[in-house]
């Protein structure tokens, strides 16, 4: 009997396998802006993002109340831009978490009970 081995991957394939389960943000066509956890595309570059909100007034959306989506499927014939949040999970809930506290990223957040 000899040894299955996978077949090898494509560069672009690898690509796509490298951005599963990270922070992606998404312009689309209407302007809106979907930011959520990339889980998984199709052969018409449809993409599915989870725990995703919403913006929707264009460049100043990270002062904007998102709403939240959950699930959503974004048709690839929208999609404009995709950016990729490279930050660790760890440190964006630091960031936020100081956000939330008023405080600078050198200090100390409040403890939690």
């Amino acid at each position: 009997m000899s040894e299955e081995t996978d077949p090898p991957v494509s560069p672009s394939s690898a690509l796509l396998q490298s951005w599963l389960n990270k922070i992606i943000k998404v312009k689309i066509s209407d302007g809106r802006r979907l930011i959520g956890s990339f889980l998984c595309t199709d052969q018409e570059m449809n993409i599915i993002l989870g725990s995703c909100q919403e913006f929707v007034y264009g460049e100043d959306y990270e002062n904007e109340e998102p709403r939240i989506l959950g699930l959503a499927m974004i048709p690839g014939k929208h999609i404009v831009s995709l950016e990729i949040d490279e930050q660790p999970t760890s440190e964006r809930d630091k960031n936020t978490l100081n956000e939330t506290n008023n405080l600078s990223p050198e200090t100390e957040p409040l403890p939690t009970t």
